[in-house]
């Protein structure tokens, strides 16, 4: 192996590790603010941090992701390139701040939220995306060691101010949010003068290249960020933020699959790549059956246990929220198989059809919620999100179809396992009411998991090797 896929690999490795610790330390942290906030200030964070998701994508653009190409056009004076847009940055966020301010009385009516907390969302935008830009840099440099410290100081810093000012002050939502934000802003200011602390030359003839590559990445980043925080959003707006507290700690315990998800898939892509690289298609349709068959099991487990998931990750008053899970894991479970096929396009660099299909599912998901929400309440919001992404694993289930690939999956397999688990849903939330069954039942899906791994011992062995590596 070369020295650069070397350090490629042990970059790429560290940066996917730092990612897990991150998504793990917002998850080990969930039962703590659930019991240190009332349900009602949970679910306005929770609308806050909606909210934050959407307008960063706005504002910011992920201006980032030009570097991508930067890093060839501009590699005579990369740095100069990086002020520049930081410079651009600072010209977009000062725009939007003043447009924010002056129509205040629409915008923090269309949100739900203070104008303060509207203010702290763009000063988080602008700070996390230098720290972004950072970040960035290091990994096409295969600096991972910086780019992970870095990671990881925002993560533990963030966590420990929100615990520390929700105790200590009087207004615990507001203790939250800003305890969320501060960090983020002091590290972001660093990183302002590490870039500008050698010279300060910008060039502002780079902006429409910026621009150019940033602005394309809107409506497929913005799309996918409000398939996954508009229910929230419009819960709160129907139904009250007490109830989008109950829907968010479900929707936070049935997303656990997903972090397991990215770990599985880490490993797993790389492995399709080779099988299809060899031509051994039959391989990859034989042990994908057997791989999403497994990580459906994991899912009903969740299900299954949702009330016990619910005890640890919340007092006892969030334990209505155990009907929410069913739908999301089914959700995560459509999330998954249509990543099977996101994975194909990938492969052949066919991603244009992408974003279509993201505009598609989040307009359908917020139609949804527009009819159902009202009549059904905040559970409703998790059906409509399955719908969303029911929807997308049709979507790309045709894309790939499209692009040659359609004989790598079974898709009267595929559809017919999203068929089964939507049934699952509905039949294990009659099971709530009837512990010694339910517990029965994770007994049966622990076995019939451990004969799935033990007949692919082999590949599950190689696979683990993968994701150890």
């Amino acid at each position: 192996m070369s020295d650069n896929n070397t350090k490629a690999l042990k970059s790429g490795s560290w940066y996917i590790v730092s990612s897990f610790l991150v998504r793990g330390m917002a998850l080990i942290t969930t039962p703590i603010f659930s019991r240190l906030l009332s349900k009602e200030q949970y679910g306005d964070y929770s609308n806050f941090h909606s909210w934050l998701n959407i307008i960063t994508i706005v504002v910011t653009m992920r201006m980032e992701a030009s570097l991508i190409s930067a890093k060839f056009d501009y590699k005579d004076d990369l740095p100069k390139y990086n002020r520049s847009m930081i410079a651009l940055l600072t010209v977009v966020t000062v725009i939007w701040t003043a447009v924010l301010n002056i129509f205040s009385g629409f915008f923090t009516t269309q949100m739900g939220i203070s104008l303060f907390y509207a203010n702290m969302i763009m000063v988080y935008s602008f700070f996390h995306a230098v720290i972004n830009i950072f970040q960035m840099n290091e990994r096409y440099h295969y600096r991972y060691k910086k780019s992970v410290m870095v990671a990881l100081i925002v993560a533990f810093s963030t966590t420990l101010t929100s615990i520390l000012m929700v105790l200590f002050m009087k207004d615990r939502l507001t203790g939250r949010v800003v305890g969320s934000i501060l960090p983020v802003a002091a590290i972001g200011l660093a990183l302002v003068f590490v870039f500008f602390r050698r010279k300060r030359s910008i060039d502002v003839s780079s902006w429409p290249y910026t621009l150019r590559i940033a602005i394309p990445y809107v409506p497929h980043l913005l799309s996918l960020s409000v398939l996954n925080s508009v229910d929230r959003i419009m819960i709160t707006r129907i139904c009250g933020s007490a109830d989008n507290a109950l829907y968010t700690i479900a929707y936070s315990c049935g997303h656990m699959v997903n972090i397991l998800m990215t770990a599985i898939n880490s490993a797993y892509a790389p492995w399709l790549g080779d099988k299809l690289h060899d031509g051994e298609e039959h391989e990859v349709r034989r042990f994908s059956k057997y791989y999403m068959i497994g990580f459906s099991l994991l899912a009903v487990g969740l299900m299954l246990l949702a009330p016990e998931i619910l005890r640890i990750m919340g007092p006892k008053s969030y334990q209505a929220a155990k009907y929410v899970m069913p739908p999301v894991a089914t959700g995560c479970v459509c999330q998954f198989l249509y990543t099977q096929y996101v994975n194909l396009e990938q492969l052949k660099k066919k991603t244009a059809g992408m974003a279509f299909a993201s505009v598609a599912a989040a307009l359908l998901n917020y139609i949804l919620n527009a009819i159902f929400i009202p009549k059904f309440g905040y559970v409703a919001a998790a059906y409509t999100t399955l719908a969303g992404y029911l929807f997308l694993l049709i979507a790309h289930m045709f894309l790939v179809h499209r692009i040659g690939l359609g004989k790598v999956y079974d898709y009267r397999f595929v559809l017919g396992l999203a068929a089964v688990m939507i049934g699952v849903c509905g039949g294990v939330s009659l099971l709530y009411t009837h512990t010694p069954a339910r517990y029965g039942a994770v007994a049966v899906l622990a076995a019939a998991l451990g004969y799935i791994v033990w007949r692919n011992r082999t590949i599950a062995k190689k696979l683990v090797k993968r994701i150890i590596k």
